[in-house]
């Protein structure tokens, strides 16, 4: 990665141009990302092309040494007032939409296509993002929903030595796992619950899937720790064993600021350690952007961006 400066000063005079009161979700800064991505540095942009592309590997792709702009204080709350400048946003973007399109969950954030993911006081032991004082289990990103995204992307604006992103990938997982449980995971014996933040309820099932599916030399993974139940007792036991192996085969990140993590979502599941914050506007803070192939799959359940499937 070429040094920040010289980045930072090419998304700056494309920022520039655009109007003051243009909004990250407003689709002529989202153009304007999408355009100022293919001219990030060549090395830069091959490697989240064949990552894409080629996914089979560690399920995950660590970009650094990215600006994020000149930061305030960290949010009290992700949907806070700040006083920052559109740098990062625009970075994240522009990152994303080499991928696919991004995408908002009305449930999440209100929406928003890009979301600030800080610790709350009130939600510091709840599964959620914005939890702290709780691992945060292994999960594919919205296990539930229909319209799921393809990848995740996390930029870290504000890191913290403590948290720890957690990433375990299909591919660390196949071979500890015995025939007979692969074979139950590769069949529909499963069934995900809905977040409670999507206005799920803890009784709401989803239709049976499989954990494992897909081509057996390119397998995708479908998981929720705490969501996720066996349909029978072989079931059960089969998801308990991969629940193990997962935590026994992840693999730590600690984001610093200009790190941005891409996750598939399809072959990697993703979690987050217990930390210690602060609230007192030092605290961690990333940016987050979902991505899906396609908008077409969802266009009768969403408006513009937004994703809007009820439960």
């Amino acid at each position: 990665m070429p040094h920040r400066s010289i980045l930072e000063h090419m998304f700056q005079c494309v920022l520039d141009q655009l109007p003051l009161g243009l909004r990250p979700d407003d689709e002529e800064f989202l153009g304007a990302a999408a355009r100022s991505g293919t001219d990030l540095p060549p090395i830069t942009l091959d490697r989240i092309r064949s990552f894409a592309a080629t996914p089979q590997g560690p399920g995950a792709l660590l970009i650094r040494g990215l600006p994020t702009g000149e930061l305030p204080a960290t949010p009290a709350t992700p949907t806070s007032p700040t006083a920052k400048d559109r740098s990062s946003e625009f970075v994240l973007s522009a990152i994303a939409q080499q991928l696919g399109e991004v995408v908002g969950y009305a449930p999440e954030h209100g929406g928003a296509v890009i979301q600030n993911l800080v610790p709350v006081a009130a939600q510091a032991t709840r599964q959620t993002s914005t939890s702290s004082g709780v691992d945060l289990a292994f999960h594919t990103e919205t296990a539930f929903h229909p319209y799921r995204p393809s990848h995740l992307v996390l930029l870290c604006l504000r890191g913290d030595p403590s948290a720890s992103t957690t990433v375990c990938s299909v591919e660390d997982l196949v071979t500890g796992l015995t025939d007979d449980t692969r074979h139950v995971l590769c069949q529909p014996r499963f069934r995900c619950g809905v977040d409670e933040s999507f206005g799920g309820r803890p009784d709401q099932l989803g239709r049976p899937g499989s954990i494992l599916w897909g081509d057996p030399d390119d397998l995708r993974l479908w998981f929720d720790e705490q969501l996720m139940v066996g349909t029978d007792d072989q079931a059960a036991e089969a998801l308990d064993e991969l629940t193990t192996l997962i935590a026994a085969r992840r693999r730590e990140i600690v984001l610093e600021a200009g790190d941005c993590l891409i996750i598939d979502n399809e072959r990697a599941v993703h979690g987050r350690s217990a930390f210690s914050a602060r609230y007192d506007g030092t605290d961690r803070w990333l940016q987050r952007a979902f991505v899906v192939a396609s908008l077409e799959p969802s266009m009768t359940e969403r408006h513009g961006r937004i994703i809007t499937t009820r439960w």
